[in-house]
């Protein structure tokens, strides 16, 4: 038990040149109704976000880096500094309502298997963005954007949260809280993921691991989105092709893990043919030839390694990856 007032969640904020909107995110957590600790990793930023952490009234802990580490090695370098039950995730470009914390606390605080509660991001049009993840046929993970809740499967052999706290496959990183002893416990923050699909990754392991995952409706927060990391631009399409196949590699079941990696390998070698034939190719950065064999190069070089943390991973779980798979993949 904890006395009354004292922190039981560190928020941590990764933030690399974030000095337009890092303050906002501050301000918002300086009014939030729970007390807390705040724990900021700075990413190497030269644009005065440092000047701005200093002078800021919340006065927040503040870890910085010698390089860029990312959105997930920010995270996996936080990780060891959290002392409080409760480890938060907030994106520097999102801004909670005051009662964001203690609506997560409390979820988790009424679902005792429940390992990581998500909160409900909204756009600056006042949409839902995300209200946690779901996982698509090919292994993607996508937000959640809509407002309804995913009905239980009989054998799914995942327990279904006892209140009417809605379960989701997996917590969306931008805002959530989870339990800081269970991180610790399925491996931590995938770091060398660097950016994107830490969330999956994370969710996949703590679904095998045999803990729960719910969406927490009423902790809300104002979300930017894509501030730092630009949706739709070549990194961003490498980072989220390279990271999936990577988490589909360390978790999922053999069979899609690799039907996915080979389904993009043929994809990356049609892509010329259809070019001579004059079919129409998408233009976005993903169907670029070089940036697809980019990621097939990276994703190889790191396959040893990688085999051998789905070992542990494995050796981790309490639930077949198959079972996991067939409950939410596709939902």
């Amino acid at each position: 038990m904890h006395p009354a007032g004292t922190p039981r969640s560190t928020v941590v904020v990764i933030t690399w040149q974030g000095r337009e909107h890092l303050g906002a995110c501050l301000d918002a957590l300086g009014r939030q109704t729970r007390p807390h600790r705040v724990l900021v990793v700075d990413n190497a930023s030269t644009d005065g976000t440092r000047e701005l952490l200093l002078e800021h009234p919340t006065r927040p802990v503040v870890l910085r880096t010698a390089t860029n580490l990312g959105y997930a090695g920010g995270l996996a370098v936080a990780l060891p500094q959290v002392h409080t039950p409760f480890m938060a995730w907030l994106n520097d470009d999102a801004a909670p309502e005051p009662d964001w914390l203690e609506e997560l606390e409390r979820t988790l605080d009424e679902q005792p298997s429940t390992a990581a509660a998500t909160a409900t991001l909204i756009t600056p049009t006042g949409s839902v963005q995300s209200s946690g993840v779901r996982l698509t046929a090919q292994g993607y993970g996508a937000d959640r954007s809509q407002e309804g809740t995913d009905p239980p499967v009989e054998g799914s052999g995942t327990a279904t949260p006892s209140s009417d706290v809605p379960e989701v496959f997996g917590l969306c990183g931008g805002a959530t809280l989870l339990r800081t002893s269970v991180l610790r416990a399925i491996g931590g923050v995938p770091a060398g993921f660097f950016c994107y699909y830490e969330d999956t990754d994370t969710s996949w392991r703590l679904r095998l691991a045999g803990h729960d995952v719910v969406w927490a409706p009423r902790a809300r927060a104002l979300h930017q989105h894509g501030v730092s990391t630009k949706p739709g631009s070549p990194r961003f399409h490498r980072w989220n092709e390279r990271n999936r196949l990577l988490m589909l590699l360390r978790c999922a079941p053999a069979e899609p893990a690799v039907r996915e990696l080979l389904r993009f390998a043929a994809i990356t070698a049609l892509l010329p043919l259809r070019r001579l034939r004059g079919r129409v190719v998408p233009s976005a950065a993903n169907f670029r030839v070089g940036l697809r064999l980019g990621v097939l190069v990276e994703v190889l070089g790191r396959l040893p390694a990688v085999l051998v943390e789905r070992r542990r991973i494995g050796g981790r779980s309490r639930v077949p990856r198959q079972v996991v798979w067939q409950r939410w993949a596709g939902r």
